[in-house]
């Protein structure tokens, strides 16, 4: 692997979602996620991880040091025992004693390395905190949560056949643009997990082309439209995360009409940077 990250960073990413369910709340009926108080959408960083992952698993599929730690039908004991399997020594659900066995899951797992993990089960082999973190996804202007009743011409048993068809129901948004910001700390990446420069450019091909790989009927079309990275010239930065994220600011140009498309909006980046911050748009 190369070496591991040298410089801190911070993103934004921009995403859109055009007549689908970014991110459904199980408390809601499945509906969008969306505050409350002030109907703006949300899409938690759980949501965005799950994405990353997935893309991660289908371009580094079987390669060495890329394995994915948390997915659908995995048992966690067993991932982390891969890691006393390879020290030779008894699993146990104590603390360990050294970090060896946290070292070779951090080398083997590429989302422990990226986001870190709580991996204290009756397998214990410790926990890190990952150097890369996602905050929640909120919308640029309140949403617009719509039930859409669909009609399926078959049935799914013999009592229901006389009706001839069933009927459904979709929970979509018409259309949000979605902002998210990051952290990646290289004081954290050098001191627990080794994240390396080869990892920082895997995760933003992943930020850029998660959404290209995981279009379903309840999805809609959603699209990555901008990713803005603000590096900084040393591990520990230059400047507070607040005053680079404010940088960028995005204007609706649609009016009363509620916004319909990417072209609806304005983009509008500030490039006067912080003495030892350079801006670089990678989408």
């Amino acid at each position: 692997m190369s070496e591991v990250i040298q410089n801190r960073y911070e993103f934004v990413l921009l995403f859109d979602v055009e007549n689908g369910n970014p991110n459904g709340d199980p408390d809601m009926g499945n509906m969008p996620r969306v505050d409350p108080q002030t109907g703006h959408g949300i899409v938690t960083d759980v949501c965005l991880k799950r994405k990353i992952r997935d893309y991660v698993e289908m371009v580094k599929d079987g390669e060495q040091g890329y394995e994915i730690y948390v997915k659908s039908g995995v048992v966690l004991n067993d991932q982390n025992k891969k890691a006393y399997d390879h020290l030779g020594i008894e699993p146990s659900k104590n603390k360990p004693k050294d970090d060896e066995l946290t070292k070779f899951m951090c080398r083997n797992f590429f989302d422990i390395r990226t986001f870190g993990a709580v991996m204290t089960t009756e397998v214990n082999c410790g926990q890190v905190r990952g150097p890369v973190q996602v905050n929640f996804a909120r919308s640029m202007d309140p949403i617009f949560q719509q039930e859409v009743t669909v009609t399926r011409c078959a049935v799914t048993n013999e009592k229901d056949a006389e009706k001839g068809q069933t009927m459904g129901k979709k929970q979509i948004v018409p259309y949000a643009l979605y902002r998210a910001e990051g952290y990646i700390s290289a004081n954290l990446a050098q001191k627990t997990t080794g994240f390396t420069e080869e990892d920082l450019n895997l995760l933003w091909d992943s930020l850029i082309n998660m959404f290209e790989h995981d279009h379903s009927a309840s999805r809609g079309k959603m699209s990555a439209r901008k990713l803005i990275v603000f590096k900084h010239r040393s591990a520990l930065g230059c400047c507070q995360s607040h005053i680079l994220f404010d940088k960028i600011n995005v204007e609706r140009l649609s009016g009363d009409l509620p916004p319909r498309s990417f072209g609806d909006y304005k983009v509008t980046i500030s490039r006067d940077m912080p003495d030892g911050v350079e801006m670089i748009e990678k989408l």
